[in-house]
């Protein structure tokens, strides 16, 4: 009985390895109000690469709600994401960056917190609804999402990857949101998307109470 609930686990697992590598890069968190934030004035989003490899991302753009490869503007000081890992790019220089640090962390910026910047005329995301298109170096869209107006003080929270529609306000305890020392609810650089490792310990773990359960 053991062996047949451990060969489901590993095949459940391998599943949700395969599912992590095809959704790869997606938009996990938007801030189209972050123009408005007196700490660092810019807006922002959020990539996490929810594939089981690193990826690439050397020639990457983005776009707002024009959605134009030919508008689009680079993605700069980020050349790959990690497996799981979240990374931020925000609108401005090194000085809004760190800006942006101070305004979210305070002291205590996360190790290994990795942020890039994009600037250009036209792509401001506007807080009254726009929306936000990424490419590749291939000029294909990666993903493609839109919101309308935004909340003053909170992020839209992607963390599952759906395209289209944003509407789900980051919300404190959910998806690694918190609230910032400036007073603002989302979670840059936070990824909640679980590594392949972990869901396997995970449901290992569940297999083997199961069969203790069975045997008591």
């Amino acid at each position: 009985m053991r062996w047949q609930l451990t060969a489901l686990v590993l095949m459940i697992a391998g599943s949700l390895t395969i599912n992590r590598t095809e959704a790869a890069v997606v938009i996990s968190e938007v801030h189209s109000m972050g123009s408005q934030q007196a700490a660092y004035g810019a807006d922002w989003f959020e990539l996490t690469n929810n594939g089981a490899t690193a990826v690439d991302i050397t020639g990457w753009t983005m776009d707002d709600g024009s959605n134009s490869f030919a508008n689009s503007v680079a993605l700069t000081g980020i050349t790959s994401i990690q497996p799981g890992q979240a990374v931020i790019f925000i609108e401005g220089d090194s000085v809004v960056v760190d800006n942006f640090k101070t305004a979210w962390f305070g002291s205590s910026v996360p190790s290994g917190l990795a942020i890039g910047t994009y600037s250009g005329s036209g792509i401001g995301l506007s807080s009254g609804g726009d929306g936000l298109t990424v490419f590749d170096a291939a000029t294909n869209p990666v993903m493609v999402v839109s919101f309308g107006a935004g909340t003053a003080n909170f992020t839209f929270d992607n963390t599952l990857g759906a395209s289209g529609a944003l509407g789900t306000l980051s919300a404190v305890g959910v998806n690694g949101a918190f609230l910032s020392p400036a007073g603002e609810v989302g979670s840059p650089g936070v990824s909640a998307v679980p590594e392949p490792g972990s869901c396997v310990a995970l449901l290992l773990g569940l297999a083997g109470t199961c069969v203790r359960r069975r045997r008591q």
